[in-house]
């Protein structure tokens, strides 16, 4: 349990140190998606099997679906396809994919050789206590972010018109 752990951890920073560091902003992307697979890698290794998939769906799902509405956005034209696509060559999905490589071994190790989070002494966390935390003392928190996301799709939306940038 322990080396699932501080491997994920590792495998998280190197991703992390990674995205900051590389100047293409796909090549980024990739990575940061990695990194947070990591993070949800962690928590499935300590026995929160339900803040993990959370982290999957919502940060790993919700950075793709920005980075697709940014790219339909700006709406670059066929140059622009054609960068992207001396970008993306099968070299440059090498690196993601030896760590995506090693994270799905750790999970399918976690998931069918032992008990989640048994070695590091943590208990599972239920989907009720998270949604209990969540619209109870951190009720104003978890509105106030929702209120923030929908501020910036607004801004996001009219920034993004075309009569706006005449």
């Amino acid at each position: 349990m322990e080396f699932a752990f501080y491997s994920a951890a590792a495998i998280a920073v190197l991703a992390t140190l990674r995205v900051i560091t590389d100047t293409n902003p796909v090549h980024a992307l990739l990575y940061l998606i990695i990194s947070l697979l990591a993070v949800a890698m962690c928590f499935f290794a300590l026995g929160a099997p339900f803040a993990g998939a959370l982290e999957i769906i919502v940060y790993a799902g919700a950075i793709m679906v920005l980075f697709v509405f940014v790219v339909m956005m700006l709406n670059l034209g066929p140059a622009a396809m054609e960068q992207e696509r001396q970008w993306l060559t099968p070299g440059i999905w090498l690196g993601p994919s030896i760590l995506a490589a090693l994270l799905l071994a750790q999970l399918l190790y976690l998931l069918l050789g032992h008990d989640s989070g048994a070695g590091l002494g943590a208990q599972t966390v239920s989907a009720k206590a998270v949604g209990i935390s969540l619209f109870g003392p951190y009720l104003m928190a978890v509105e106030l972010a929702s209120l923030l996301l929908l501020a910036a799709l607004v801004a996001a939306f009219h920034l993004g018109r075309p009569e706006a940038k005449t």
